[in-house]
């Protein structure tokens, strides 16, 4: 068994959008019950996060967009985004998690880390919020990667959304590749093939559009038969990977139709594609059997694969 570190805190639950709002807390605390319930928590290394600085935050947002969540409070950002009076200092700890993960793996040999953090990122984009998340934890990670040592970072984002923020923060990079599967056309919108990064980062941006209904065929193509090539044409130091769990049959924000199998063949494709640390970073699911079983699909494959 492969030792698999996990990255959590309680402070995550105190980001409290309202009670009707799919990113509720309870995706996490029945998170834990699951894998408690299934005898894996014990077998984690336990990781607590660190708070991300607002210079940290800078490195992939504008100070006028990190202000105008820290002052805020309880609000409204758009009409899905929504804040409480802790949610900064959750989401500043969610882009920590990723950050602290980072160098678990630079510099304590880590391989295989997974941060259930809310609130989610990969929507958030330089210069404002949007989609339920805050700040974009994984593009945070991305640029503290290079910050530590880490060249070349891949991003894998398997969310049935496409992460516009994920894509527009990098879109003009060549170090860093993004790489999405999501259900298109859906929100938000953004994420055709025709988009392939901007400037010297053309070509390092590989958006795979879903139609709604697909399932784990379609998914296991890309995941077992294309990824592997793209990633290894790039030639990473380190994955970091957006996993979005509404990707499931049972998840009623979006209409692709994976099963427990299908996560099963993704986490493992991805693990194997490259011989680097990978970093999972939780983004959507908000069904909460599936997620639960989701999380538990992936951290028994990153004991093993």
């Amino acid at each position: 068994m492969k030792p698999v570190g996990f990255v959590y805190d309680e402070v995550f639950l105190y980001h409290e959008p309202p009670v009707w709002h799919p990113d509720s807390r309870d995706r996490l605390i029945n998170i834990i019950v699951t894998l408690k319930g299934a005898g894996l928590w014990d077998k984690l290394i336990h990781i607590r996060p660190r708070k991300a600085t607002q210079e940290d935050l800078a490195l992939v947002h504008t100070p006028e967009n990190i202000e105008k969540v820290r002052i805020l409070g309880a609000g409204e950002l758009d009409p899905d985004t929504y804040t409480s009076v802790e949610s900064f200092n959750a989401a500043s700890y969610a882009a920590g998690a990723v950050m602290e993960a980072v160098e678990q793996c630079r510099n304590n040999g880590m391989r295989r880390i997974f941060c259930a953090v809310r609130p989610p990122g990969h929507h958030a984009e330089a210069d404002r919020a949007m989609g339920f998340c805050l700040f974009n934890n994984v593009a945070v990670g991305a640029r503290h990667a290079q910050r530590v040592g880490y060249q070349k970072v891949f991003i894998v984002d398997f969310d049935a959304h496409h992460g516009n923020g994920t894509q527009h923060i990098f879109e003009e990079d060549d170090t860093v590749f993004y790489f999405s599967t999501h259900q298109y056309p859906y929100y938000p919108e953004t994420g055709n093939d025709m988009e392939r990064g901007k400037g010297k980062g053309e070509g390092y941006t590989y958006n795979v559009p879903i139609l709604a209904g697909s399932g784990n065929k379609d998914y296991l193509t890309v995941y077992q038969d294309i990824l592997p090539g793209v990633v290894q044409r790039f030639g990473p130091d380190i994955i970091l990977v957006s996993a979005g769990y509404d990707i499931h049959a049972d998840d009623p924000h979006a209409n692709i139709r994976v099963t427990n199998e299908g996560i099963h063949g993704i986490v493992r494709s991805i693990l194997t594609c490259a011989d680097v640390p990978t970093v999972f970073v939780l983004e959507g699911g908000y069904d909460l059997p599936s997620l639960c079983d989701s999380l538990k699909v992936t951290i028994e494959e990153m004991m093993k694969a």
